[in-house]
């Protein structure tokens, strides 16, 4: 559920907070107060590409946050499978920032890209607008809703009927590429010849480059190490090093402790120091014993990389990709040298992938006819419930000419709105009003198949009035019994309905235009009714019809 969204510096919108609640939240208000800005701040913060020029004047940034509040336990542990952040009591604030220099999305905190965000978006929240409306005119759309009607059964033939394509497409671009002139043949043999040739003669093995790498840095760190104790030998034992220099030392001290015994602890502690030095030396030279570097492998193992390095930036990036390519162009060679019998066993294979696909495509259309008559049924019911009293709805399946990743059925919706006229496709028939008024259906229908707990309403009342505008708000009252509901609209029989109403306003403050958002308390909403339900002045008159209105809808809100 969204709890709140809080706005601030975008378009005429200083700063606004509202707290959505359960069930049916109307937004209304004049022509032009922003009512659009509320809805365009929510997809804003949803990764909806926003301009700079958003940011209201003289700020430096706008700022968007939105509040969810997630109920269920499995949507939790879908956003979590996203690998994104969700509070210990399953809180998901998402915050963006726009301004001239960048725009920043976080979702907890942290930061998300836009494509983070649109893949939350569509778990929590389902917004619907004149875009959505219109959507229904893509036959496409058509397929795919349909598909989410038949659930889970559908999903698992849809996997089946994707790798059974991925086979017989295969199969198909395979036996295109040996359909070739037998010049180009040659060509591809003699290239395929010599890859073969390279990589086998470098007798690569899987892994080889790692364990090679490994060694080469361990020697060259030994080689390195190997120098540097070479130089601390030298300066130990060369004529005026270390050693030479501590015995000068200690003989001078000792003859003059021998005439001061003042000196003599001095010169002791000095032979102790030539000791130590020298326990020193004998460790290093054991150490460059054990540890001797063998130039001769170190350039043998060197000379290796090179040639895996070839290799590799040649066939793949590692030996294992080399010895993949090795075994592809190996199978390219039998296949262009026996071509005749690499055909017929690819025209088998593709035989066997079309035959696989063909029955698995056969399920699909057997469960989408069976699903497409109930679904018809239901979509017809909520039709009716919006006025279209005489409607006739059908989902027409047929055959396409290829296959796709999808199956053979190419599904439409059609629809006859008056008695007597044959059914066509929406996009034929269809207003932006009935669009609307069929998306309502829709949603209807698979408002208890999905999880998504939020709806977005924009523009729903477009075209409609009178009883059409009263079975809408019936039907939305319906659908706000198990999910939340956001509404803009202009019609006094929707927001008749409203289990919270906010009013939005356009006021001047300060010699600036400022958009606000207030919650109305009853009596506040009984004014707005009145507004909305029209008049130069609101009269007592007036006022008494928005109340008779509101005890109609609740009367309707008890009884569904």
């Amino acid at each position: 559920m969204l709890e709140s969204v809080t706005v601030k510096n975008l378009a005429l919108i200083r700063e606004a907070e509202v707290s959505f609640g359960k069930g049916l939240n109307i937004l209304s208000g004049e022509t032009g107060a922003g009512k659009s800005i509320i809805i365009g701040s929510i997809n804003y913060a949803l990764g909806a590409k926003a301009d700079k020029d958003l940011v209201r004047d003289g700020a430096e940034y706008a700022l968007i946050e939105l509040v969810f509040h997630l109920e269920s336990e499995a949507l939790v542990k879908k956003v979590r499978a996203l690998e994104l952040p969700v509070e210990e009591d399953g809180t998901v604030i998402i915050t963006r920032k726009i301004s001239a220099a960048r725009s920043q999305i976080r979702v907890c905190g942290e930061a998300v890209t836009v494509k983070q965000v649109r893949e939350l978006a569509a778990l929590l929240i389902d917004i619907h607008g004149q875009h959505e409306h219109q959507s229904l005119l893509k036959t496409a759309r058509h397929r795919e809703l349909l598909d989410a009607y038949a659930g889970d059964r559908m999903e698992a033939l849809q996997e089946k009927i994707a790798a059974a394509y991925h086979n017989y497409t295969e199969a198909e671009a395979r036996l295109k590429e040996l359909t070739i002139d037998d010049a180009k043949r040659q060509r591809e043999l003699s290239l395929a010849e010599y890859e073969v040739s390279e990589i086998e003669a470098a007798n690569i093995k899987a892994g080889e480059e790692e364990e090679l790498q490994k060694r080469f840095r361990r020697m060259k760190n030994s080689k390195t190490t190997f120098d540097a104790l070479q130089k601390v030998s030298e300066a130990l034992n060369t004529d005026g090093g270390a050693f030479a220099q501590l015995d000068r030392a200690a003989r001078e001290l000792h003859a003059a402790a021998a005439m001061d015994d003042a000196l003599e602890e001095s010169a002791g502690q000095l032979d102790t120091a030539e000791e130590m030095l020298r326990d020193v030396q004998r460790a290093l030279d054991d150490y460059m014993d054990e540890a001797a570097f063998d130039e001769e492998t170190f350039a043998r193992i060197e000379e290796r990389l090179d040639v895996l390095g070839r290799l590799t930036a040649k066939y793949g990036d590692t030996t294992q990709d080399v010895l993949d390519y090795l075994e592809a162009q190996r199978e390219k060679l039998e296949e262009l040298g026996n071509l005749d019998a690499t055909l017929e066993k690819l025209k088998a294979r593709k035989a066997a992938a079309e035959k696989a696909l063909e029955e698995w495509c056969g399920k699909a259309h057997e469960l989408r006819a069976k699903q497409a008559l109930a679904l018809e049924k239901e979509i017809t019911k909520h039709l009716e419930d919006l006025n279209f009293l005489k409607v006739s709805f059908e989902i027409r399946i047929s055959r396409m000419e290829n296959y796709t990743v999808h199956g053979y059925d190419a599904v439409e919706f059609m629809i006859s709105l008056n008695p007597g006229e044959k059914k066509r496709l929406l996009s034929e028939v269809a207003s932006g009003g009935e669009l609307s008024r069929i998306m309502l259906a829709l949603k209807s229908v698979f408002a208890g198949k999905d999880e998504i707990e939020t709806l977005i309403f924009d523009e729903i009342d477009t075209g409609i009035s009178g009883k059409t505008a009263w079975k809408v708000s019936e039907k939305m009252a319906g659908l706000s019994r198990d999910h939340q509901l956001i509404c803009i609209t202009h019609l006094p029989q929707i927001a008749a309905m409203a289990d919270r109403h906010f009013l939005i306003e356009k006021a001047e403050s300060g010699g600036k235009t400022e958009t606000g958002i207030t919650a109305l308390c009853a009596e506040e909403e009984d004014r707005e009714l009145a507004r909305m339900l029209g008049g130069d002045a609101i009269t007592e008159a007036v006022l008494n019809n928005a109340k008779e209105l509101k005890a109609q809808a609740d009367a309707v809100k008890k009884a569904v």
